[in-house]
């Protein structure tokens, strides 16, 4: 089929290349703006657009989509479909009606559960056991459209938000290209979703980042998988904050919420229910990340100390 493509970050790209690879026309792709990124603020492109660059597709990066400019490079390049995944932009509904077979969306969870911008860091940070990926036909409203497909898969209880984007993102291009040929083919079978409130995955923001010790040692491990890598989980040690990338659930019980239960060769932490989680991986202030070995061979660290403080 004749596609335009719609997409900005890492996630969106292996749907990109396996569209490439699998026979369809990529007729051009839209992405976000260049952006500065960085303490030194280099402008950068988005993943989507390096990728689509490398096989010599036409990179589109409007501002705005509300103008009009957008609605007359899509007739002009006349896709039959308009394929979606992460763009970051709302489409219009001229833009919405104007393929043949409208335009398919990439949805990293399970609909409805999910809809919104980070469903993939609220599926671990809420300690999900399932989620997936979800074909939907786009509609008015935030990721309300039809289900054409669904992929669903395990969340393992230490996998991080982003080993999880690596394999949605793969799971998301198969499913892709699965719908599209039922899509071609007439096979496709639209599936309304389910009304309710299912909880809406707002934007991550560093305002979740400090950890609270009084919450349970799932609630607190759970944190810091789904923030990594940004805006990462923080807490203060020896008067300092730091970053907590790395943790595992661990088998000893403590007493007060944020006590140092073991300092050889892990840190131990006591939480709020009395189980504890050894953190494995932290990131001090303006230094590299670091195994805990490294780390506490170079902080002092004494048990029944309070972190968090």
């Amino acid at each position: 089929m004749k596609i335009v493509f719609m997409g900005t970050p890492d996630f969106a790209v292996p749907c990109l290349e396996r569209l490439i690879g699998s026979g369809h026309e990529v007729l051009g792709v839209f992405t976000q703006p260049d952006k500065k990124v960085g303490r030194k603020q280099i402008i950068t492109p988005p993943p989507v657009k390096v990728a689509a660059e490398k096989h010599g597709i036409t990179v589109f990066q409007p501002n705005t989509l509300k103008d009009g400019k957008g609605l007359e490079i899509i007739k002009e390049l006349a896709p039959e479909v308009i394929v979606v995944v992460a763009y970051g932009k709302i489409l219009p509904r001229e833009i919405l009606d104007y393929p043949k077979y409208g335009c398919v969306n990439v949805h990293a969870s399970l609909l409805p559960k999910y809809r919104g911008a980070a469903p993939i860091q609220w599926a671990v940070i809420n300690g999900d056991k399932e989620t997936g990926v979800t074909i939907m036909q786009m509609a008015d409203g935030i990721d309300t459209g039809d289900m054409l497909l669904v992929k669903k898969m395990e969340i393992g209880i230490n996998e991080t938000s982003e080993e999880l984007f690596e394999r949605l993102s793969v799971i998301g291009a198969d499913a892709l290209i699965e719908a599209l040929t039922l899509i071609e083919n007439g096979e496709a079978v639209p599936k309304p979703q389910p009304e309710g409130d299912f909880g809406y995955a707002s934007m991550i923001s560093k305002d979740m980042s400090a950890i609270d010790w009084s919450k349970s040692a799932f609630e607190i491990h759970n944190l810091i998988r789904g923030l990594q890598t940004w805006p990462a989980a923080s807490t203060v040690i020896n008067g300092k904050t730091v970053k907590i990338l790395k943790s595992v659930l661990s088998g000893e019980t403590g007493n007060e919420a944020g006590e140092i239960v073991n300092n050889k060769n892990v840190l131990t932490v006591s939480c709020g229910d009395g189980k504890c989680i050894d953190i494995l991986e932290i990131q001090p202030d303006g230094k590299k990340k670091m195994d805990i070995k490294s780390f506490l061979a170079g902080n002092q660290i004494k048990i029944g100390a309070k972190i968090g403080e």
